[in-house]
């Protein structure tokens, strides 16, 4: 292939809300309402369990669902990165899926434990301006990018979890002397850095800066709206377009396991793959779904892979080289 704490009263609240329903679920989201709320409203109107959500960051999740152990209302955690999920896998804190619901998605994109499910895929990429790149410019490799010819040329976004994600990844492949290596030499090359990767894909659009390193799908929502930007997405052949998916799993403490389980079929059943592919511009993981015409296939991709199991106990170590590298997030 081509390669915490001030959650808690709200946490209550919600478990509250929802000891009234026998048919209820809570859902802690690391992705926003605009991404799988359409699909939760959907799953509500089709089997008659309401669905509570709590939106937060992954990791921010995570953390919470940590310090409330025994005590969490939550029953299904989504997560926007492998990490914070496989965070909690770690730790105890997921209970082990059934085999039906695992053999809907390919190995790769599952725990080999069998406590957490892929659901969509994203693949880290360079987004560029072509009015001011050349594509006979552009680096075939991530490390490339420390050259001095692409000196205060590239944005970052050191905050941002699918960052975080990458270099987790990129410390998976090749060793964490490699990654603090790239990481000190992007600082040293005066690398931009940005909130997040929209941020990144506008700055690029409007000449700000000529390249950064983003998901795909940011730039393809944003020529979605505007297809007169000049912005395009080029693939490295190597670590710089890792594979980084978002996964769901039951926590361990659940009560409602049967519904759980729905859920999360629900969001691998073919229209809700279809939806994180033609709305969101994700890559469909589910076993026999199709990426929409705007995606090239994954198989064709020389993507770098690598084991998400690996991601457990990595965040916060690759975050600890972040900041030993001197990027600071803006």
């Amino acid at each position: 292939m081509r390669r915490v704490v001030a959650f808690v009263a709200a946490a209550v609240l919600v478990a509250s809300a929802c000891g009234a329903n026998d048919s209820s679920l809570v859902v802690y989201s690391g992705r926003s309402e605009n991404l799988v709320g359409p699909i939760f409203e959907s799953f509500t109107e089709e089997t008659g369990i309401e669905v509570e959500v709590r939106y937060s960051p992954s990791e921010d999740l995570a953390l919470l669902i940590q310090q409330e152990g025994d005590q969490s209302p939550a029953d299904v955690f989504i997560s926007q990165s492998p990490g914070a999920i496989g965070l909690l896998a770690g730790q105890g804190l997921l209970a082990e899926l059934g085999d039906d619901t695992l053999g809907l998605v390919p190995t790769e994109y599952r725990s080999a434990g069998g406590l957490w499910v892929g659901l969509s895929g994203r693949i880290r990429v360079l987004v560029y301006n072509a009015d001011l790149v050349s594509t006979a410019d552009l680096p075939n490799s991530i490390f490339e990018l420390t050259d001095s010819v692409y000196a205060a040329r590239v944005a970052l976004a050191p905050a941002n979890g699918s960052f975080q994600d990458f270099v987790t990844g990129l410390r998976e492949l090749h060793g964490d002397d490699s990654a603090l290596d790239w990481l000190e030499g992007m600082e040293r090359n005066q690398a931009a850095t940005y909130a997040n990767n929209s941020s990144i894909v506008q700055a690029v659009a409007r000449g700000e800066i000529d390249m950064g390193l983003v998901n795909h799908y940011y730039n393809l929502r944003a020529l979605a709206e505007n297809p007169s930007l000049p912005s395009k997405n080029h693939f490295f052949d190597d670590a710089g377009s890792l594979v980084i998916i978002t996964a769901a799993g039951i926590l361990s403490t659940s009560q409602a396991r049967e519904d759980a389980t729905r859920l999360i079929e629900y969001l691998l059943d073919a229209d809700a793959q279809e939806f994180f592919s033609t709305e969101t511009f994700e890559y469909p993981l589910a076993s026999g779904s199709t990426p929409a015409a705007a995606l090239s296939s994954l198989a064709s991709l020389e993507s770098a892979t690598y084991n998400f199991d690996d991601l457990s106990g990595g965040l916060a170590r690759s975050r600890e080289l972040i900041d030993a590298s001197g990027l600071e997030a803006p």
